[in-house]
């Protein structure tokens, strides 16, 4: 058995590179739109485009492998196996990021979003296979343990990436008014392609690792795949609407967000009417759970999005904004503040004693912060104006000591906490504002698994397949930030549009009443559950 485990850690360690990554990629995303807008002279709208080209190919590939297992009468994945679903998906986005390099070549905008879609699309299908392949790689009861580790560590990439990205734009972290030149651009892309395929290669060569292959039913629901579809054909036809006419952002945004929840619901109340063919969409828990998850990964995204445009803005939080060379420290702050909430809220799959637990939950977000000032500090940006941010750590702590662990309670508390923030952010100015809307990040780094394990509460069978309609609804990172840039150029006031994020918070606190209801009606109390444990 001891054989075995080693082989499996040494696996694990390369696994953990890769969720790495996935968080160090789509975190610098907030260093490059800053770039991309000054580059290509872009409204605030057309520069979110590429977070949307980038969490839309969550989407489209999970809806692809969905569709195509439903034509088949099996799951592809389980198939050819988890291995080499995270190799095909290394090497997909090692395309992508290889096409990025002549994309900027060629001055070409358009091209560079087709690029950081195939990047994304590779994250889809690594994404897919690399959870349930963790879980592979030794016991499986510890696997939850191996699942928290990989994300901390890609809270880690989350929190570093926009300072190294930053360097090989830049030049160095700290200075200002350097010219990013197509030369530092192609050796970022060149250098992560090289590491992805790395990555793949050693995948390839380590031949006792296990393929991660089943053969379990796959459930097929025609009318839930005719629903997915329609949500995307509706999506499609109202970009094509924003191409042709010039009908505001603003408004067909809207629409897309309707399309979508209009659609679940229908999809739900058909369901309940007639259950046949609609698999895991005939429980309303499901459906909140989707709505929870595309408007989390929504505003999560768009508070680090926009929030470069903000800092510029003159007048916000210096008089003539700030410079793009030293937003990314406080882009770090707030990937930070991710890594910070779910470093703490992995202290509980530790066999701790009760007071070793709340020693912990004290201790524990403080020397996240102590990494994310290190890092900054190591990168040469002045950290002494990040020191303050401790009495927001400290308001989160209490936050998490209230929920208890309890989903709904954590998630209401939770919501309701950002949403007081974002409106701060938007009444204030200067560092209290921008602490406030960082702290969102404090706020949304737990949510993902309060909003999933609802979402996915009773559903037995359809469990899976539940959640892989959960994890399509990535697809709320495409629409929220686009959304929030349309209502800052339409107003010409980014300050004012994080209005946006604060109703997303809302609706959430809204949310978690609403998966309390429903799940209690059916005869599931989560909360009322954890209480009597304790």
């Amino acid at each position: 058995m001891n054989q075995p485990n080693k082989t499996n850690s040494g696996a694990l360690a390369t696994l953990v590179i890769v969720f790495f990554f996935w968080g160090f990629i789509a975190a610098s995303n907030s260093i490059f739109i800053p770039f991309c807008k000054s580059h290509f002279h872009l409204t605030q709208f057309e520069s979110q485009l590429i977070g949307s080209a980038f969490y839309a190919a969550y989407y489209v590939g999970s809806l692809i492998l969905y569709l195509i297992s439903s034509l088949l009468g099996y799951d592809i994945l389980n198939k050819i196996g988890y291995k080499r679903g995270i190799i095909y998906g290394l090497l997909i986005s090692v395309v992508g990021a290889l096409l990025i390099i002549p994309s900027t070549n060629a001055n070409s905008f358009a091209a560079i979003l087709v690029s950081f879609f195939i990047v994304a699309l590779g994250f889809s299908l690594q994404q897919t296979a690399a959870q349930p392949f963790a879980i592979l790689l030794g016991d499986p009861s510890t696997g939850s343990h191996r699942l928290n580790l990989a994300g901390g560590v890609n809270s880690l990439g989350t929190t570093l990436g926009p300072i190294i990205v930053s360097f090989f734009l830049f030049g160095s972290v700290g200075s200002s008014a350097v010219e990013v030149t197509v030369t530092n651009v192609n050796n970022l892309y060149l250098i992560v392609a090289g590491v992805f395929a790395a990555v793949a290669i050693f995948f390839f060569l380590s031949k006792k690792l296990p393929d991660g292959k089943n053969d379990e039913k796959f459930e097929a629901s025609s009318n839930a795949s005719k629903s997915l579809l329609m949500i995307t054909g509706l999506i499609i036809f109202i970009i094509i609407i924003g191409q042709l006419t010039n009908i505001d952002k603003v408004p067909l945004l809207i629409a897309t967000l309707a399309v979508v929840a209009g659609t679940l619901f229908y999809a739900n109340s058909s369901a309940i009417k007639n259950n046949n063919g609609w698999g895991a969409m005939k429980y309303p828990q499901l459906i909140y759970g989707m709505l929870g998850i595309f408007v989390y990964v929504g505003v999560e995204v768009t508070i680090d999005n926009n929030f470069g445009a903000l800092l510029k803005t003159p007048g916000y939080l210096t008089d003539a904004g700030l410079d793009e060379s030293k937003i990314s420290k406080f882009v770090s702050l707030y990937w930070g503040s991710l890594m910070i909430g779910r470093w703490t809220g992995a202290i509980s799959v530790f066999n701790l004693s009760k007071t070793g637990k709340k020693i912990a939950t004290f201790i524990v977000p403080f020397i996240a912060f102590a990494v994310v000032l290190f890092v900054n500090h190591l990168y040469g940006n002045d950290i002494k104006d990040l020191l303050p941010y401790a009495a927001c750590i400290v308001i989160a702590i209490a936050a998490f000591f209230f929920g208890q662990e309890k989903p709904v309670k954590t998630l209401l508390t939770l919501s309701l906490l950002a949403t007081i923030a974002m409106l701060v952010g938007v009444f204030t100015k200067g560092m209290v504002s921008v602490f406030a809307i960082i702290s969102g990040g404090l706020c949304c780094s737990i949510m993902w698994p309060c909003i999933f394990s609802l979402g996915i509460a009773g559903l037995g069978k359809y469990t899976s397949q539940g959640s892989a309609f959960l994890i399509m609804m990535i697809l709320g990172g495409a629409v929220i930030p686009p959304l929030q840039g349309a209502v800052g150029d339409s107003t010409h006031n980014m300050h004012n549009s994080y209005m946006v994020a604060a109703l997303c918070f809302a609706f959430l606190a809204f949310l978690a009443l609403k998966l309390k209801s429903v799940l209690k009606a059916q005869g599931l109390d989560f909360d009322s559950q954890i209480e009597s444990s304790h």
